[in-house]
């Protein structure tokens, strides 16, 4: 794909594909507040550097952002404390389910990565203690870089998660009995369901990620991660950010992406454009079965990907 040619086509000719999709998996039924999520709804979106967005389906509909959030309080932690991050957090594929708690005993207390529950926990935990309201930080830098304002968090969302939430408790408090987790973990709950009860659209997302395809700057120009950090992030993305199922996503994508289990995923094309694709239907392994199936036929498509 040139730069001169339009994605509208393209986005057009993908929903008409994942339409006759037979296989669209199941919502997320754990958790209440998703458990009703329509497998046959579907969105797209991309959003160009300058801010242009191209969208198909559902593309402008809110729906439960969950993990995806995930990427944005990484890159703010980053941004605020460097590479100090890294000495709570790793940066290794975890091969277990994103809730899992069995790695934590053995490495003393430390996540292999940002973007399983236990790592994601320990983020916003540091963003918290670094900003003093980690759910506040993200939704402002949300709200700024999609440009809608309106973004909200869902109540009732968050009081289901947080009446099911009973891993991840045991998985903050596990690590605060390593001195990894720095705040009361009442707080950091509190905190990290409301960070997951995020309502956004597919344009929303994809305009909040623009930042690392534009290799650290903010929509407004200035730079929030060094070029080198916004690799990072990418680099995370690509190999963590679908759970246990990150090394089929970078072989049927190719592209670095974050999956949450509301049914987005979101994904970055350095130097080009971001994309997010929404669908509440979940595989075994909590990815949305069209929109990874979206993804695939954009990078098919297009040629476009990191590889």
């Amino acid at each position: 794909m040139t730069t001169t040619t339009s994605f509208q086509p393209v986005l057009d000719r993908i929903a008409e594909e994942i339409a006759g999709l037979a296989e669209r998996g199941t919502p997320a039924d754990y958790i209440p507040a998703l458990a009703d999520g329509d497998p046959a709804d579907f969105g797209m979106a991309v959003a160009e550097l300058d801010g242009t967005v191209h969208g198909v389906g559902d593309w402008r509909r809110p729906f439960s952002t969950q993990s995806v959030t995930k990427v944005f309080t990484l890159a703010l932690a980053l941004a605020g404390e460097g590479d100090t991050l890294w000495t709570h957090v790793g940066r290794e594929p975890s091969g277990d389910p994103f809730n899992s708690l069995v790695q934590l005993e053995y490495e003393n207390g430390i996540p292999r990565n940002p973007f399983i529950n236990a790592g994601a926990l320990v983020v916003t935990d540091r963003l918290h203690r670094l900003t003093g309201d980690a759910s506040g930080s993200l939704l402002a830098f949300l709200c700024a870089e999609s440009g809608n304002p309106d973004l909200a968090f869902d109540p009732d969302v968050a009081a289901s998660e947080a009446a099911h939430g009973d891993r991840n408790a045991a998985l903050a408090h596990f690590m605060a009995s390593y001195g990894n987790i720095t705040g009361p973990v009442p707080d950091l709950l509190r905190e990290y369901f409301r960070q997951c009860s995020l309502e956004a659209s597919c344009a929303d997302l994809a305009l909040a990620t623009g930042f690392l395809a534009r290799h650290g700057l903010r929509s407004d120009g200035t730079r929030l991660l060094t070029r080198s950090q916004a690799k990072q992030v990418n680099a995370v993305m690509l190999t963590c950010g679908t759970y246990d199922a990150a090394g089929d996503f970078a072989y049927r994508v190719g592209l670095p992406g974050k999956s949450g289990v509301g049914g987005a995923v979101v994904a970055v094309v350095p130097g080009r454009c971001t994309l997010c694709v929404w669908s509440p239907g979940l595989d075994s392994r909590g990815n949305s079965v069209a929109g990874v199936a979206a993804l695939d036929r954009f990078t098919t498509i297009t040629g476009l990907s990191v590889f």
